[in-house]
């Protein structure tokens, strides 16, 4: 089996080395970076996918849409259309960006950046990474945090995307675009009434 490398960076998220995926899930000092989509439908539910029980890492959890490490070499968004296709078989969408973060625990530590994009067709998920996927509204998800149902990460995540849309998305009718050129008011106004 090939070793699969991370690039390791810097407090400015610069690439300062390499080491191995195994170092990397194990030691909280080796920072890499990760590209998270959360995945849309115009009805305004969110596609969670969920983690195969091979997974070394939250087996059998459901988590973020799409999430994937960087390749040497890429940058978030590279690393975010690539991870899409070869998680969901999405291709060919336009991607928003909407935040970077951290994600600091025992086992790891990572730079994230999140992109957002709407999506109604098939799903053609990897069958080795991802036992299912599903499309969960926002009334779901919050009546299932913190009972073990979703990674720990995806917690996050949720409660970071809900205070993005507290911060950016107003009742006025000019609304923030989801997708270049597109401004999707059904979709926030749906996602805005269901987040908590």
């Amino acid at each position: 089996m090939k070793t699969e490398f991370f690039e390791i960076v810097d407090a400015n998220d610069e690439v300062i080395g390499r080491a191995p995926r195994s170092e990397c899930h194990g030691n909280p000092e080796l920072v890499h970076r990760v590209a998270h989509v959360l995945v849309f439908s115009r009805r305004g539910d969110l596609l969670l996918q969920k983690r195969a029980a091979s997974k070394d890492i939250q087996p059998g959890k459901w988590d973020t849409s799409v999430g994937g490490h960087l390749d040497p070499g890429e940058d978030y968004r590279q690393a975010a259309v690539r991870e899409m296709q070869e998680e969901l078989g999405i291709e060919n969408v336009p991607l928003t960006f909407l935040y970077k973060s951290t994600i600091r625990n025992e086992t790891e530590s990572e730079n994230v950046a999140t992109f957002l994009t709407c999506f109604d067709g098939p799903i053609n998920f990897c069958r080795t990474e991802i036992s299912e996927t599903r499309f969960w509204s926002a009334t779901e998800i919050e009546r299932h945090l913190g009972q073990g149902l979703f990674t720990p990460n995806f917690e996050e995540e949720w409660q970071m995307w809900c205070d993005w849309q507290r911060r950016y998305l107003s009742g006025d009718d000019e609304r923030l675009g989801v997708c270049s050129g597109d401004t999707f008011p059904d979709l926030f106004q749906r996602i805005e009434d269901n987040c908590v």
